[in-house]
């Protein structure tokens, strides 16, 4: 149950955003320019390094949800992302994505857990200054979109048919309405 009074049609951090339009409009802009706008990375990548970090903060809707937008966006889809979810190291992708993932799991713990060595090995994998720059940034916004989402219980559908049907909308529209 929401902490504060949320429409109930809305789940997640769209309800949020709803309730507080004059926020809510600069967080959407600014999850559309991280996750959707101008990067090297591809937006799956991106997705995918969204999931991730909500993984590691235990946030169930982000999770979730960032979880089927970035396997609408990358083959083999759903299996490469909880692959990465239960063990990013383990997973099969490529040397430059283990590296910035590295980096945002160090993101994830506080921004000076991030060392020169995280980021030397991001280098060595091929990853450029925009892509390193993006991975700390969407890590750092998905802590704070995750704290957000939790903090006042935003409503978590658990029918998985729900993420897969927000993930349609996302990949076809994006996130400003």
């Amino acid at each position: 149950m929401p902490y504060v009074a949320t429409n109930p049609s809305s789940p997640g951090i769209r309800a949020l955003m709803e309730l507080r339009p004059e926020t809510g409009r600069p967080l959407s802009a600014l999850a559309e320019a991280l996750l959707r706008g101008p990067s090297p990375l591809s937006p799956g990548d991106r997705e995918l390094i969204a999931a991730f970090v909500s993984s590691k903060n235990e946030c169930r809707f982000c999770t979730r949800s960032h979880a089927a937008f970035a396997a609408a966006q990358l083959e083999p889809g759903m299996s490469l992302v909880e692959s990465v979810l239960a063990d990013h190291t383990q997973a099969d992708v490529t040397p430059k994505m283990h590296a910035l993932l590295a980096i945002a799991e160090a993101v994830q713990l506080g921004g000076l857990h991030v060392t020169e060595d995280l980021i030397a090995k991001a280098r060595e994998a091929g990853a450029v200054d925009l892509e390193i720059h993006d991975a700390v940034l969407i890590a750092a916004a998905f802590c704070m979109f995750n704290r957000y989402v939790d903090g006042l219980r935003a409503s978590t559908p658990d029918d998985p048919g729900a993420y897969t049907q927000m993930a349609g909308l996302i990949v076809e529209r994006g996130y400003v309405r």
